[in-house]
């Protein structure tokens, strides 16, 4: 690319009649360009996939900010390409995004009626042109229904295609687990290409067909491996066809939840200074997770190992009420790459003989080198909350990190923008439309003592960027805070903040980790991870 120099530079040493092929011919055009100096710049690659689905009473809502306007970039426009589930595309267009820190909003109904489309199932393309500060399009993915039974978030799709997924979980009895692939390049996937094994396990079962060009697929994880239950988990060979996969749980109710897998790292190896570091690092590496309302919810956790070289696995769980104070543990031990062992909170509680004096908290799983074994800094761990009303359920599951400690280590604790240590936080909570109400888990967790409390904004922002309100909390270190948008802004406020407003959780003085989700009412909910920026 950018060949015309080099090009012109020797073309007096070409045979006469010679003709030069640079890949200039396949250029994207300079105006989906941000950089148009340097062709490769990564800013020009501010793109992702969506799951975008709207059919049988089934919708889509992609939301996130026009946060690349915040940090400077020229006017922003976001282009988009749909494909079906046969990779054809069925509708193309750009729009404006609106001024830095805008609300964007792409949703499925909406494009199928713009369109004229029929009922769909496949992937939205986004492809930001003007972008600054960020070159990856983060977002947050409602799944919504015009039934009750349907209700989940799941967080972006990560950018590029991995050899390895892990964090599937196998159905339990009666239920049906759907792992969506979204064919990322305009070649087939070969049949075979595409395998499922359980964690820890040397057999692959093959998906048999091939897969056109950004072609969407559902392959029922109980039809490859029939004999998988719960808490058994999977993991995917996936050939760099394809970003991070989502997956759907339907269960024997007919409720429905999306959730996505985490990439499985291929460039790492257990590292023997970990142990070493914890006079330095104290908890080091934490992945802390929301404990819901016990008196409504159940909280399970599992852990997930997310690197190929990763053999055992020394954990324990730390169960903290909100205000900081621990309430119980759990030694997993050195755990073997096939286990796949998950604990209840409220068993760690009755074992303990103690419960959450808040009413909530969170867990926090640390590596836990006293059990022996070894570590690679890639901790993750699966989620999955169950409505003891309604039986609805939800799951998420991300990566531990070192969190609010002076030192770093390896990029630890990292920070959304800059270089590390990651010491604050600027987090985006979408607003879903009413009768849904948005809720919030803020988690401070703490790798070493920092500050005893947080000094946490949480910022109404109107859909244009706007700000319409705030309010301060202070959340205790080593404990989390729940709140509900509508329990914490008047109605006045919310009036003001319209439809499409959204919160930006602002804090200079620690780095929080959240979580998000809808509630709609007693009959069903969501939860995922939060993304910053």
């Amino acid at each position: 690319f950018d060949a015309d120099k080099p090009v012109s530079a020797v073309r007096h040493l070409l045979p006469d009649g010679a003709q030069v092929v640079t890949l200039d011919a396949m250029r994207l055009p300079d105006a989906m360009l941000t950089d148009r100096r340097t062709y490769l710049a990564p800013i020009n690659w501010a793109t992702n996939f969506v799951f975008f689905r709207d059919e049988t009473g089934q919708h889509t809502r992609v939301v996130t900010a026009n946060y690349w306007g915040a940090y400077g970039g020229p006017g922003q426009r976001l282009y988009h390409r749909l494909f079906d589930a046969g990779g054809e595309t069925i509708a193309e267009w750009v729009d404006e995004l609106p001024g830095p820190n805008a609300t964007v909003v792409v949703d499925s109904a909406e494009v199928r009626e713009r369109f004229g489309l029929d009922g769909f199932c496949g992937s939205l393309f986004l492809h930001v042109i003007g972008a600054a500060g960020h070159d990856v399009v983060k977002y947050a993915l409602d799944t919504y229904g015009d039934a009750d039974t349907v209700l989940s978030c799941t967080h972006d799709a990560n950018a590029w295609p991995a050899d390895y997924y892990a964090g599937l979980p196998a159905p339990r009895e009666g239920e049906r687990v759907i792992l969506w692939v979204q064919n990322s390049h305009p070649c087939p996937i070969p049949a075979g290409e595409i395998g499922l094994n359980l964690m820890g396990r040397g057999d692959v079962a093959r998906h048999a067909r091939a897969i056109p060009p950004f072609a969407t697929v559902a392959i029922e994880v109980g039809g490859l491996l029939p004999g998988a239950r719960w808490p058994q988990q999977v993991e995917v060979s996936a050939g760099r066809h394809f970003v991070r996969p989502r997956y759907e749980v339907i269960t024997a109710a007919g409720r429905r939840r999306i959730a996505h897998a985490n990439v499985e790292r291929t460039d790492l190896s257990p590292d023997p200074r970990l142990p070493e570091l914890r006079p330095l690092l104290g908890k080091g590496h934490i992945l802390p997770a929301p404990v819901l309302p016990v008196d409504r919810f159940r909280t399970i956790a599992l852990p997930t190992p997310m690197a190929r070289s990763q053999a055992e696995l020394p954990l324990t769980a730390l169960l903290f009420d909100a205000s900081g104070e621990q309430v119980a543990e759990h030694r997993f031990g050195n755990l073997a790459r096939s286990d796949s062992i998950a604990v209840e909170a409220a068993d760690l509680m009755e074992r303990a003989g103690r419960t959450l004096p808040s009413g909530y908290g969170h867990l926090e799983l640390i590596y836990d080198f006293d059990a022996g074994g070894a570590a690679d800094g890639w901790l993750h761990g699966l989620f999955r909350y169950e409505d003891r009303v309604s039986g609805h359920g939800a799951e998420t599951s991300f990566g531990g990190h070192v969190y609010n400690t002076v030192l770093t280590y390896r990029n630890e604790p990292q920070s959304y923008a800059g270089r590390p240590p990651g010491l604050s936080t600027r987090l985006f909570l979408r607003l879903g439309p009413a009768p849904l109400d948005s809720f919030c888990h803020l988690v401070y967790p703490a790798s070493t003592p920092w500050h005893a409390t947080s000094r946490t904004d949480l910022v109404l922002t109107r859909r244009d960027g706007v700000e319409v309100a705030r309010r301060r909390i202070d959340i205790p270190c080593g404990g989390s805070h729940l709140f509900r948008y509508r329990e914490t802004f008047s109605a006045q406020e919310q009036a003001a903040a319209g439809e499409h407003a959204h919160i930006v959780i602002r804090d200079t003085t620690c780095r929080l980790f959240g979580y998000h989700g809808l509630m709609n009412g007693e009959r069903s909910f969501s939860l995922d991870h939060m993304f910053g920026f």
